[in-house]
């Protein structure tokens, strides 16, 4: 069966945030045009960040989708490891905070940061908790 391969980007049962990759299957549609199931979204946000913009470590406050429109985007994580978005790829970003714990930039999070020379351009779907 085809599929189309989800980025995820969560929040481990050790709080630091981690990678990793999901199928999301196409089993509906036709063989000309397979699509997935229905996805939950609860609005859209769009934003562009300038040349040399990056962000301070931070947890992302609710799950949501973000496609990358224009430019590329590099996500950083506590461990030091990173990947790079360009544009139409995209990953759901879902490293909340864990309940009761205190931000600390050292474990917990992301940060993120535009890469190349034009300026990087966002779409984040928001998605039901």
């Amino acid at each position: 069966m085809k599929h189309f391969t989800q980025v995820i980007l969560y929040t481990d049962h050790d709080g630091r945030a981690r990678f990793r990759d999901e199928p999301i299957a196409l089993d509906h549609g036709s063989p000309q045009s397979m699509l997935s199931a229905v996805l939950p979204a609860t609005g859209l946000q769009l934003r562009e960040s300038p040349v040399g913009f990056r962000s301070q470590p931070h947890c992302t406050p609710a799950p949501q989708w973000l496609f990358i429109l224009t430019g590329h985007m590099e996500i950083g994580l506590a461990d030091g490891s990173t990947r790079v978005f360009g544009p139409g790829e995209h990953f759901l970003s879902a490293d909340t905070l864990p309940v009761g714990a205190s931000f600390d930039p050292k474990l917990h999070g992301h940060w993120s940061a535009q890469r190349g020379d034009e300026p990087l351009r966002t779409l984040f779907v928001k998605i039901p908790a």
